[in-house]
């Protein structure tokens, strides 16, 4: 039985699809399926039930899928000591980011730590904040900037940042010019904002919950930059982070600030407390709360 057989048969057990399976492990089906029987055969067992072209896990391929899981992240936490050896300057961070964040300032962040610390590199992996959560606890990721505090066991959380949420409008917009608004003021207009399942999302629906109605949502997409220029272009009106605008190149909507209700906007970096982390991210921690500790 090899190690790689091992990471095969994790990823086939992950997503349960064959194609997928050797898509995401960039090799070719008919290599995957061969490996796959050859280690059901050095197991004596099948693994997964096949209906037609349909694969599912079965009772066997579970027992054997959760020793696989502790297997290879004794491995993985093995190679995480073995890089400090190598020196802190020289290592790799996994980095999560959720979908909203792709605006803050996280490139500049990134070129300020590889300026000082060249030799570390960085795999970052950007998703919804209840999925990056998930990839933080699961060990795919080292360390999470997420956009909310986390209450979570195991999980440590500070946070880095605070600003308002501001009413997005376009440039022609009625409400352009003005200091401040309600936001009820923008109750029966189209709203611009991102899926569901996003922090700012949900903060938004509040606001608007705590204004009194429920916002229309006439466009819905994955990134801010896209909701960004949406409003910009006058097709709706948005709730968007202060530092969005100073992230986000022209044509631009025009930034008001709700006189009620406020609300602010917090992002805060996540780690492990009961996993080792090796010295390359816990660098980038480090570097990350220095960076943004208040000053006297």
């Amino acid at each position: 039985m090899e190690l790689y057989q091992l990471r095969y048969f994790q990823k086939i057990a992950q997503l349960e699809h064959l194609t997928r399976a050797a898509e995401a492990l960039s090799i070719s089906q008919p290599a995957l399926s061969r490996s796959l029987a050859r280690l059901e055969a050095e197991l004596g067992a099948p693994l997964f039930d096949r209906v037609g072209r349909q694969i599912r896990l079965n009772q066997l391929g579970r027992v054997f899928l959760a020793r696989v899981d502790r297997v290879l992240k004794e491995i993985e936490e093995g190679e995480r000591e073995l890089a400090d050896l190598g020196g802190p300057e020289r290592g790799r961070v996994a980095l999560g980011l959720t979908r909203t964040l792709s605006a803050e300032p996280v490139p500049d962040l990134l070129h300020e730590f590889r300026a000082r610390y060249p030799g570390v590199s960085f795999r970052i992996a950007q998703n919804s904040t209840p999925r990056v959560l998930q990839q933080l606890v699961g060990g795919d990721v080292d360390l999470c900037l997420l956009p909310v505090p986390i209450a979570h066991p195991g999980i440590g959380w500070t946070a880095l940042v605070t600003q308002p949420l501001l009413l997005a409008v376009p440039p022609e917009h009625r409400l352009a010019r003005a200091a401040e608004v309600a936001l009820s003021e923008v109750a029966g207009e189209d709203f611009v904002g991102l899926a569901t399942d996003t922090k700012l999302r949900q903060a938004s629906d509040a606001l608007c919950a705590e204004a009194g109605f429920t916002p229309r949502f006439a466009f819905e997409g994955e990134e801010l930059a896209l909701v960004f220029r949406l409003v910009a272009t006058g097709l709706g009106v948005a709730l968007i982070p202060a530092h969005a605008w100073d992230a986000f190149a022209e044509p631009k909507p025009v930034a008001v600030r709700l006189r009620e209700p406020q609300a602010e906007w917090a992002v805060g970096l996540a780690w492990p407390e009961e996993r080792y982390l090796t010295a390359a991210p816990r660098l980038f921690r480090a570097f990350v709360t220095e960076r943004f500790r208040p000053t006297a």
